[in-house]
């Protein structure tokens, strides 16, 4: 009898919650199918960086492309063309997904972006377990791709199927762009966008973006990304390695140039030494720095967490401020020098240098480009050395920033707000996220990044992982923005 009454006021408590409850409740209940969901897509090893994966690329892409056909929606596979290899060979690129679930003129649209490739993985580089073997240890989900990017990728089709399983209708109109080619520089993406703009984007009222990750325990939206201009230097010194011994002493050695040249590009505090680098970049606001002195950072946590002795500056807001929002030069390596294990008494003919420098708003890669150019010849004719210098430019892309009090904006905190109770933090991200970019400037729509992944999952590194809590939290989060979304035209309180 007791057990009859306590399942008679379940079913009177589902039957009392809201219709956006209810979504939440289904997905809780199927957290364990959706991590099994997680696991088909990480063990297809769509690593967009090894031609020999290219199929699995593709497969990914195929994967997908039914998934979203079977919530009801309709699918085009969009060839962008090919990739000629380095030793001549030509492989297709995968296509690009456009999708569209959802055309009722009354509703807002939302495009969703995100990429199905991953960066390659092998159980020798210090996996734990086999990358491409989802493994679940102590509340985390283990796996290449499981943070970035398949795992958010997913939670945004199982919140749409979520409401599908309760016969509830969807909030908006729903359009898809998800690439295979995001960890190699995203190969044909961007004339797509321009080709497709007048036609794909034009009913679109908003784009979201899942590609990255929390700053800490607390649930963030992203409004900025820094850019990036990549540079190789060579300096050539003779036809052939040569020999210490018989040559050391005599000649201007090109490793000596190539110190000095890299030695010269920024100092001790990390302040870039090319004049005017930073001529361009836009004054800080009181009311910007006011958001920095909002964030949950912990300085010491994370110099910890990285395994540095000292951090370059102490505070709080400076160290978010250096990451985020000020240029910053770094050197990667140096190619031909000798670099294995043991001793080699060679010198080399050739070295090659190769640095990087992240560009805030509103730095621009071609006069970066001038800037460093015309530096580093200048450093070099004053060592009076007769060797040879080349300065190459690998190709740069601006940063991005968003309106935080943009519309979208305002749905986020309340979706975070929603399923988290905390209010959202705002940051920025100091990587590069080019796409951000490109759809903003190609569409001039307004451009969310709202991200579900943990401060430590560790992308790109061994033991990628993502928490099943963020995992389902972020698939309701992704419910929330959607319904919020809908109501933003609706009459209701401001925040």
């Amino acid at each position: 009898m007791l057990l009859l009454a306590v399942s008679f006021l379940s079913f009177l408590l589902v039957i009392q919650a809201s219709p956006l409850d209810q979504v939440l409740t289904y997905i809780d209940d199927h957290q364990d199918d959706y991590v099994q969901h997680l696991k088909e897509w990480v063990a297809i090893q769509s690593e967009s960086g090894n031609p020999l994966k290219r199929d699995s690329a593709i497969e990914m892409v195929r994967v997908v492309g039914e998934a979203i056909k079977r919530l009801g929606g309709s699918v085009e596979l969009t060839d962008v063309g090919s990739e000629e290899l380095t030793d001549g060979r030509t492989i297709p690129l995968p296509p690009v997904l456009l999708g569209e679930l959802g055309m009722d003129p009354n509703k807002a649209t939302i495009c969703i972006y995100g990429h199905l490739d991953v960066q390659a993985a092998r159980l020798e580089d210090g996996w734990t377990t086999d990358p491409y073997v989802l493994t679940e240890r102590d509340g985390k989900l283990y796996g290449r791709g499981a943070s970035d990017d398949k795992g958010p990728v997913l939670a945004w089709l199982h919140a749409i199927e979520a409401f599908q399983k309760l016969k509830q209708e969807l909030p908006v109109n729903l359009k898809f762009i998800f690439e295979a080619m995001e960890e190699s520089g995203s190969k044909g993406l961007e004339k797509l966008l321009i080709e497709r703009n007048a036609t794909f984007f034009s009913n679109v009222d908003y784009i979201v973006i899942s590609d990255s990750g929390w700053l800490s325990s607390k649930p963030v939206l992203t409004y900025g990304t820094r850019g990036n201009c990549y540079f190789f230097v060579e300096v050539q010194c003779a036809k052939q390695d040569l020999h210490s011994g018989l040559y050391g002493g005599v000649i201007h050695e090109a490793m000596n140039d190539l110190i000095a040249l890299l030695g010269s590009l920024v100092n001790s505090t990390g302040h870039i030494l090319i004049p005017d680098i930073d001529a361009d970049v836009v004054p800080l606001t009181s009311e910007e720095l006011l958001l920095y002195k909002a964030i949950e950072f912990n300085p010491e946590h994370f110099k910890d967490s990285i395994g540095a002795s000292r951090l370059r500056y102490e505070a709080k807001e400076d160290i978010l401020l250096h990451r985020w929002r000020y240029p910053a030069l770094s050197i990667h390596g140096i190619e031909g020098a000798f670099s294995g294990p043991g001793a080699k008494t060679v010198i080399p003919a050739k070295v090659t240098g190769k640095f990087s420098i992240r560009l805030v708003p509103n730095m621009d890669p071609n006069v970066v480009n001038r800037q460093v150019t015309a530096y580093l010849n200048q450093v070099f004719a004053e060592l009076r050395s007769p060797n040879k210098l080349q300065v190459f430019f690998n190709g740069g892309s601006k940063a991005w920033v968003a309106d935080v009090t943009d519309k979208q904006y305002v749905a986020g905190r309340r979706a975070i707000r929603r399923v988290f109770g905390v209010e959202a933090e705002l940051i920025r991200e100091g990587g590069t996220i080019p796409i951000a970019r490109a759809l903003q400037q190609t569409t001039q729509k307004s451009v969310l990044m709202l991200p579900i992944g943990g401060a430590d999952d560790a992308i790109h590194s061994q033991d990628e992982s993502i928490s099943r809590d963020n995992y389902i939290h972020g698939t309701k989060l992704f419910v929330a923005y959607l319904d919020e979304i809908s109501q933003l035209n609706e009459p209701r309180p401001t925040l």
